[in-house]
């Protein structure tokens, strides 16, 4: 799988982290930024969003402080569904019932174990489709 994953200035450290686990089994899509210096995280989101409502990612992460702001600029992109998750369980639930393409979370909140996690289980959960994907389209 194609993941396309980008940051602000406060999920520099956690990308760098996140991306030693991902490519062990994913090609990834570096869109930044790869430095502490401050940067206005809708212009990233957007970056992720574009990549994968165009195809040239199948899914997108996204870290900025609380994982907050990032998930509302994504949100905004048309095909995106973006969650923000901080544990496991609403990840894997984002995937299964709202088939979520980008997944946020912050580095201020979420731990750098838990972070791996959160992350492993979103690419590794299926959307389940039947009822879900009436509920899903309602959302298009």
């Amino acid at each position: 799988m194609k993941i396309a994953i980008g940051c602000d200035h406060a999920g520099v450290d956690l990308k760098q982290i996140l991306l030693a686990s991902i490519l062990k089994d994913h090609d990834v899509i570096d869109m930044g930024t790869n430095s502490k210096e401050s940067v206005d995280y809708p212009d990233i989101a957007k970056l992720v969003a574009h990549a994968v409502t165009s195809g040239e990612a199948e899914r997108g992460i996204l870290i900025c402080g609380t994982g907050i702001g990032m998930a509302m600029a994504a949100g905004k992109v048309k095909g995106i569904r973006a969650a923000r998750c901080s544990e496991p369980y609403s990840s894997e639930m984002s995937r299964r019932h709202n088939d979520a393409n980008v997944l946020c979370f912050g580095a201020r909140v979420v731990g750098s174990g838990m972070a791996e996690k959160i992350v492993e289980v979103w690419l590794n959960t299926p959307f389940e489709g039947g009822r879900h994907a009436r509920r899903v389209g309602k959302i298009e």
